[in-house]
Parts: C-alpha cells; sequence; structure tokens
C-alpha cells in the first residue's frame, strides 16, 4: 500500500512571537502548491493561534505540542484539548521524547492524553522511541512495543485512522546523529508488526509511522525513501524555512 508521506515540523520552545509568524509565512510562501503530501506544524502554545491564521489558506495544518489528559477544571498551566481546538489546532503531540525523559511522563500518561486528544476531534501524533542504553542492551524492540502497545491501549481501530506514530530514538534527538536508514526501517517494520498483531493487517498497512531525529535535507530523501518509513518529525531543521521546505519537498 502506498501511504501519503507526512512531514512534521516541531518548534520545541524556540521562537519570538514576530520569529514564528515570520517562519510561518516562509514556510506557507514556499509550499503554497503542495498537494502530494501532508504537513503540519507545531509551534509554541503561546503562538498557536497567531501561526493558524498567518497559515490559512495553506496547505499546512497547525498542531499543539502537547495536550493535557483531563477536560477542564483546577490543573494550573495545563492546555486542554478543546481549547487546542478552539484555537485552530487540528493535531496534537502525545509521549514525545522529552516530555517522557526530561519531565517523566510514563506510557499510561501518553495513552490517557490520546484518548482526550481524540475524543475532541484531534488527530494525534504519538511518538515513541528507546535510549541509547535501551538500544545497546538490546532492549529496542522491548521498549518500543511495550510504549507503543501502551499507547494505544483503549483505541477502537475506527479511530486509528487519526494516529500517525513517529519513532524517534532519543539517543538521535538534538544530538547530530541519526538512526541510519536501515536502522529507522527495523524499527519502523517492527511497529507496524505490533499495530498488525493488536488489530489487523490492513489497518497496520493504512498507519503512517514517521521517522524523528536529527532528520536534515542532506539526509532526508534517503531515510524517507526507505519501506515502512512514511514521513519525518523534524525539529532544529523545521526552525529554518529552506531547510524544512527541502526535507518537505523530498523525492
Amino acid at each position: 500500500m502506498k501511504r501519503r508521506p507526512y512531514i512534521a515540523g516541531n518548534w520545541k520552545m524556540n521562537l519570538d512571537r514576530a520569529g514564528a509568524l515570520e517562519l510561518a509565512r516562509a514556510v506557507a510562501g514556499e509550499l503554497s502548491d503542495l498537494s502530494d503530501r501532508d504537513v503540519t506544524v507545531f509551534p509554541p502554545f503561546v503562538y498557536l493561534s497567531d501561526v493558524v491564521r498567518a497559515l490559512q489558506g495553506a496547505p499546512i495544518r497547525v498542531g499543539a505540542q502537547d495536550v493535557c489528559d483531563r477536560k477542564a477544571g483546577a490543573f494550573t498551566g495545563e492546555v486542554s484539548a478543546d481549547m487546542l481546538r478552539d484555537v485552530g489546532a487540528a493535531v496534537a503531540l502525545v509521549g514525545h521524547s522529552e516530555r517522557r525523559h526530561v519531565y517523566g511522563e510514563g506510557d499510561e500518561l501518553a495513552n490517557a492524553k490520546l484518548h482526550a486528544a481524540l475524543a475532541a476531534g484531534l488527530e494525534v501524533v504519538l511518538c515513541v522511541g528507546e535510549t541509547l542504553e535501551e538500544r545497546e542492551t538490546g532492549r529496542t524492540e522491548e521498549v518500543n512495543g511495550r510504549q507503543l502497545t501502551r499507547g494505544l491501549r483503549g483505541v477502537a481501530k475506527h479511530d486509528l485512522a487519526r494516529v500517525t506514530l513517529a519513532y524517534e530514538p532519543v539517543w538521535a534527538i538534538g544530538t547530530g546523529r541519526n538512526a541510519t536508514p536501515a536502522q529507522a526501517g527495523q524499527v519502523h517494520s517492527y511497529l507496524r508488526g505490533v499495530v498488525a498483531a493488536l488489530y489487523d493487517d490492513p489497518a497496520a498497512e493504512r498507519l503512517r509511522i514517521q521517522y524523528g531525529g536529527s532528520v536534515k535535507p542532506e539526509n532526508a530523501a534517503e531515510l524517507l525513501s526507505t519501506p515502512d518509513v512514511d514521513g519525518a518529525l523534524v525539529g532544529g531543521a523545521s526552525l529554518q524555512a529552506g531547510a524544512f521546505v527541502s526535507i518537505v519537498r523530498f523525492r
């Protein structure tokens, strides 16, 4: 099955309002004719509505870098899925490695956030990935399989169409190192097999799996041409319009 490529840019905690708008408009100007792949950008929460307006009419969706697992209430500092929808977000990142490893969020919380986002009508990019120690001790499949299985717990097959996976090996994020195409392809193939076991083969074949981890214009084409790699979750390179556009337009 040929899956539609999906490239996303995670801006993380970078830029000011002027810089976010400048970047959004520059990317939109270069991708106005895009029709054969999907693109989402994930700005910081405080610039979401500004970026949504800047990208109005462009073939680029806007997503949130995180989402609260609760619908509303006394949860100081949190942002609910309904709030994200209200300002124009269409997608939410869940389980990003920095949420897991910097802030100590576990698989159960990632699962709760995924359900909250889906219930509010958002799409989700569910992130999984192993640390360097876990890879070196032969636990890559164990860790990724656990994160994926627990992350999708309770998700109905018909809702899986609104979920994208992102394999982001922790040891390759922001380090300048990246998985080789063979390493990425191997894990993506394994993850697709886990989804087939949880659901069925057709559901697994439809599911898109992005690779994330030091994706740059120089390595994008080779990585994204690898079987079972359906796109990229781009970090640092997404902060440069030219670099991000180059990755989006990989051939």
